[in-house]
């Protein structure tokens, strides 16, 4: 199996070694991508003031058979997005992050609607046993997070990250059990395939994820979730914050259905946080 390797970063590794003449070609293109994908060879060797052998033997150094194929490759750079190819406008510096933030959890609770949160909630709490699921960054820290929210309260919850894994435990289902499936985009391919598997075989899904994505579709219910990114690439996505926020409400409206039992279950584990750490009675239940 072969791999796409990025060409904009093999002409910036290589520079260095090309000859005088292919350095023009090289410049010529990183400073304009997306023009040099639309020249012909004869224009790309005039605007580089090179031969058009020079050109040919350009796009060898970097791998590519010959032109046409060089120009295929920068079209595939470009089309990840031009944020990623062209330099963005610095974001307004500390405020701007802070601000990316609030924007992105004031969007997320409008989509969120009570009534779903209701639902999942009694799905939640009459579980058999819960599953958490995501891959990737944020998926997979909001699996992970949401078992440890709901471990506290007594519920029956684990967390899987690893592809071949959420499958096969969904595979092994029973209807009384709940599948909650996280994924920012709704488009990873493992955690759809297995929301489908588990609601086969009966159990529900809870989606944390974009309205109207492949894994939407495969959910019992959808707490929506989405998060537009900006052109500044540095900085990272603000989604995260959404979708944690999403697993607090959860968390808190699961601890409320039996504040008496969530309260015993919190006090055993500040008990047991505080004699072993210390600290004063306004730690909070974890580090």
């Amino acid at each position: 199996m072969s791999y796409e390797i990025d060409v904009l970063s093999r002409i910036s590794e290589r520079f260095v070694e090309m000859s005088e003449s292919e350095q023009r070609v090289a410049q010529l293109i990183l400073d304009n991508v997306k023009a040099a994908t639309e020249m012909s060879i004869a224009k790309l060797s005039e605007q580089a003031g090179v031969s058009q052998a020079t050109v040919t033997r350009f796009a060898r150094t970097v791998d590519c058979k010959d032109v046409r194929q060089l120009k295929v490759k920068l079209a595939q750079s470009l089309a990840v997005g031009q944020r990623f190819v062209e330099e963005t406008p610095d974001l307004d510096g500390i405020q701007g992050v802070y601000e990316a933030i609030k924007n992105t959890l004031d969007l997320s609770r409008k989509l969120l609607v009570e009534a779903d949160i209701k639902l999942a909630v009694s799905y939640l709490q009459n579980a058999r046993m819960i599953f958490c699921i995501g891959m990737g960054g944020g998926s997979s820290i909001g699996s992970q997070e949401l078992q440890y929210r709901l471990f506290r309260f007594g519920m029956p919850v684990c967390s899987y990250q690893d592809g071949l894994l959420t499958r096969m435990v969904a595979a092994a289902v029973e209807p009384q059990d709940v599948m909650v499936a996280i994924s920012l985009t709704g488009n990873t391919g493992e955690i759809i395939d297995s929301a489908a598997i588990a609601r086969q075989y009966g159990a529900k899904v809870i989606a944390i994820t974009k309205p109207g994505s492949a894994l939407a579709n495969n959910a019992d219910i959808v707490l929506g979730l989405q998060a537009p990114e900006t052109d500044f690439i540095y900085k990272p996505s603000a989604s995260r914050y959404a979708m944690l926020a999403i697993i607090d409400v959860l968390a808190t409206e699961v601890a409320k259905l039996n504040k008496r039992k969530s309260r015993d279950k919190l006090r055993r584990v500040k008990l047991s946080l505080d004699s072993s750490r210390g600290g004063d009675e306004r730690q909070p239940l974890g580090d």
